[in-house]
């Protein structure tokens, strides 16, 4: 799994402060922006954090480069409806040969990470002998219909891609671009760095804001699953048990990314 951080807008923390003033004050922009110290743009973004004034947040956004991780982990990820994402697509892009995500509890089982191999070979090779057998079928129609055989075949590719995918699992490794505002992220952090996420997504999350923590650490001090976020677990009798245990990791974590 990678995760990279390929752009965010240009001084976060500055903007967001800028925001929330104008909302208070009658004087302009510009002066607002002028009259904004570190020391300023701390302390206000940290009382903004405090109180939950998020509506600013929403002018600052981020955009993140994930490669590495599985369809699973993608189908989650796009749950999140106020983002803008851009993925690998099985449609245009030929899986032949396609790499694949393997769990960890699956590869600590040697039986049962054999038995996983022998599958994924064989979906594999069905998934090449299908989109051949289509290319092959495709090509010969769009020949009949008047296309030279250089066009009917690349035509016919893309076709087969089309259906064969149909036969790809959710461990198929995927790539994809996302762009969250603040806003938006401290939701995504509530629910996916919570140790009750899917073990593939909360690796994705919290690498995800160790990252922005490095970037605007006043803006996500408070930032995480919900334990850490309001002090409390809204789980109820599904939670995890280890608040103290996840509060001391994410105080680990935020401080290593500040001090980077």
């Amino acid at each position: 799994m990678k995760v990279e951080l390929i752009a965010h807008t240009p001084e976060p923390e500055k903007l967001a402060a800028t925001a929330a003033k104008l909302c208070y004050s009658s004087s302009d922009i510009s002066s607002l922006r002028e009259g904004l110290t570190e020391d300023k743009i701390e302390s206000f973004i940290d009382m903004l954090v405090s109180i939950g004034h998020e509506s600013v947040m929403e002018h600052v956004s981020f955009t993140f480069g994930i490669e590495g991780i599985s369809r699973a982990c993608s189908h989650q990820l796009v749950r999140h409806r106020i983002a803008s994402y851009s993925q690998k697509s099985q449609r245009y892009v030929n899986e032949n040969g396609f790499e694949f995500i393997t769990p960890p509890s699956i590869e600590a089982v040697p039986e049962a990470k054999a038995e996983f191999d022998r599958i994924i070979d064989e979906i594999s090779a069905g998934y090449e002998k299908i989109a051949a057998l289509l290319t092959e079928s495709r090509k010969a129609e769009l020949m009949a219909e008047g296309n030279d055989e250089k066009t009917a075949l690349s035509k016919a590719k893309k076709l087969a891609n089309e259906d064969a995918r149909f036969l790809l699992p959710n461990a198929c490794e995927t790539k994809i671009v996302v762009t969250m505002n603040v806003r938006s992220l401290f939701n995504f952090f509530r629910h996916r760095c919570c140790r009750r996420a899917q073990w593939e997504i909360q690796a994705v999350a919290n690498e995800m804001l160790r990252l922005c923590v490095g970037v605007a650490p006043h803006i996500f001090a408070h930032a995480g699953p919900s334990c850490v976020e309001l002090g409390r677990c809204p789980e109820g009798k599904m939670t995890c048990g280890k608040m103290k245990e996840t509060g001391e990791y994410f105080a680990e974590l935020k401080r290593n990314a500040a001090d980077a």
